[in-house]
Parts: structure tokens; C-alpha cells; sequence
């Protein structure tokens, strides 16, 4: 079942890689506990197929890097973009793309956390597994405010301008 506007996010675990050691991070991958790192806080968080994918790269990932100061303007305290992709990969993604400081670059590499949310696309018949969908959600508190989910192939409702014409 696909997570809704009005529900919590489920608990569950995502990795994230940290060049600096510094409060209970090691350097490397870490894992976060989801339900932690949403307490008290409003998180921007979008979903994409894949790291260095065209679509991911060229327009999703970046919109939210350029936008990140009006999405800080509109009260979000962090921007969280999540993918089926181990947190080495994320982390060199995220270094090319210059989002440090910006966006944490959150893996989900057994798209374990994708399933619960119900928000997965399945490109085994194109060798790539099971992957998240393309999205984007507003968050409060653990509470999702706002979702939107693609079509299969479109990029419009995750987009940054999207989301912020919904904050």
C-alpha cells in the first residue's frame, strides 16, 4: 500500500556516508533511523530511480540544490533525496553534484525502505531491480503533508518548483 497525505512515515533504516566523524557518525556509511531524524523537523524528501541516471541528474537533483535557500525561506529544515543506491554511490553522486550542505544523500540500497513507503518501480526487465519511484514529499514531524508521484516516465509533481508551490 502506497503511503498517503495524513500518514506517519513507517520506521526503518536508510544509510547515509560522512567524510567528517562527529556526533556518534563514524566516517563512512551510517545508518539513520527514520523516525529520529523527522522528529520535530519539516523535511523536503524526493525519491528518483537512480543515481547518475539522465533525468536524476540533469534536472531532479539538481532543481533542489539550486532552490535549496527559498525551500530554507519556506520553513524546511532539511532536504533528503532517497534512492536505490548504495551510500557510496549516493555520496560520490551527491560530491559531483555539489550538494553538500544542502541535500543528504540518503541510500536505500535493498529498496527496503522504498517498499514500505510503496513507492517502488520494478525495472527488473531492464536489469536494474527494484528502484524507487520518482516523487516528492513534504514531511512534518513524521507526518506526511504533501505527496507527489510521477507517471511512469514524466518529471513534473517532484519537481523543487512543485513542492515549493505546495510548502
Amino acid at each position: 500500500m502506497t503511503i498517503q497525505i495524513g500518514d506517519t512515515l513507517p520506521a526503518g533504516t536508510l544509510m547515509e556516508y560522512k567524510e567528517v566523524e562527529g556526533e556518534g557518525c563514524s566516517i563512512g556509511p551510517n545508518s539513520f533511523k527514520v523516525e529520529d531524524l523527522t522528529k520535530g523537523k519539516k523535511i523536503v524528501i524526493f525519491g528518483l530511480p537512480g543515481a547518475y541516471t539522465p533525468t536524476c541528474s540533469a534536472k531532479h537533483l539538481p532543481g533542489y540544490i539550486e532552490h535549496f535557500d527559498q525551500l530554507k525561506t519556506k520553513g524546511v529544515d532539511e532536504v533528503w533525496c532517497l534512492s536505490v543506491n548504495d551510500a557510496f554511490v549516493m555520496h560520490a553522486w551527491g560530491k559531483e553534484q555539489h550538494a553538500d550542505a544542502k541535500v543528504r544523500m540518503m541510500a536505500d540500497g535493498s529498496a527496503a525502505y522504498s517498499t514500505k513507503l510503496g513507492l517502488t518501480l520494478d525495472l527488473t526487465q531492464a536489469g536494474m531491480g527494484i528502484r524507487s519511484d520518482r516523487y516528492a514529499m513534504i514531511v512534518d514531524n513524521g507526518v506526511v503533508k504533501w505527496l507527489g508521484r510521477e507517471a511512469p516516465g514524466k518529471f513534473a509533481v517532484s519537481s523543487v518548483e512543485s513542492v515549493l508551490a505546495n510548502l
